[in-house]
């Protein structure tokens, strides 16, 4: 179902993103002016791997997963796009076909811009052409750097390292107790064995290692995070 409006809470998940929070008035103006309001229920395709790019798209609240699917028919989730963040843009730019599909996780609503009035923004702000150019350097130095944690950190530092993230992108404070944080988006073990490129069994292991030494806590709801910086310093132990 479509909405005309964002909600408070969603106007400011944009507004703050730290990439769009950085344009100038006038850019900022011109994007919203022409983006449109979609709602989407958990596990609704939002764009599918193949299809032709037609919009250009904002995570204004809950999560979009990336995902692939491999030649066996598995599917595989690469990332999850937080509030405030803008994607798409890539196949717009090359007018090759979109390279992954994009489902929203849990209830979710998306902020989009039409590839033709995302022409018309670059055509009339060469200021967008440098502010992407800043977000595509951006995702490539986070690519590199997974790469080489994949590579050089143990199981534990990498799953660390991505709690951390979730703790800053989904956190919410505890009511019962301050120092407790829960993280907010709700993952499955095989969805964050995934993220992670290891098997649901190993992290199983590594978090009932954390849970074990009260570092985290581990919930039917998710996941709750009671000594961000034991995770930081375990993060940080083979770096």
């Amino acid at each position: 179902m479509d909405e005309p409006i964002l909600t408070i809470e969603e106007r400011s998940a944009i507004n703050s993103g730290r990439w769009f929070s950085a344009l100038s008035p006038s850019l900022k103006h011109d994007i919203l002016r022409c983006a449109y309001v979609k709602r989407h229920r958990d596990g609704d395709l939002i764009a599918a791997r193949g299809e032709p790019p037609e919009e250009w798209i904002a995570c204004a609240k809950g999560a979009v997963r990336v995902s692939s699917t491999s030649l066996s028919g598995k599917q595989i989730t690469l990332t999850y796009v937080e509030p405030g963040i803008w994607f798409g843009d890539v196949s717009i730019f090359d007018g090759d076909r979109r390279t992954h599909d994009a489902y929203a996780h849990g209830d979710t609503t998306t902020l989009c811009v039409a590839k033709a009035d995302f022409k018309k923004i670059l055509a009339s702000h060469v200021e967008l052409y440098e502010a992407l150019l800043r977000l595509h350097s951006r995702r490539i130095r986070q690519l590199y750097g997974l790469v080489e944690d994949l590579n050089t950190l143990p199981l534990r530092a990498r799953l660390a390292k991505q709690l951390l993230h979730l703790v800053r992108s989904y956190g919410v404070p505890s009511l019962s107790d301050g120092s407790e944080v829960r993280i907010g988006l709700q993952l499955a073990q095989e969805e964050l064995a995934q993220l992670l490129g290891a098997s649901r069994q190993r992290v199983n292991q590594e978090l009932k290692s954390m849970e074990r030494d009260n570092t985290i806590r581990i919930e039917p709801g998710g996941l709750v995070v009671r000594d961000r910086a034991a995770l930081l310093k375990i993060a940080e132990a083979d770096i």
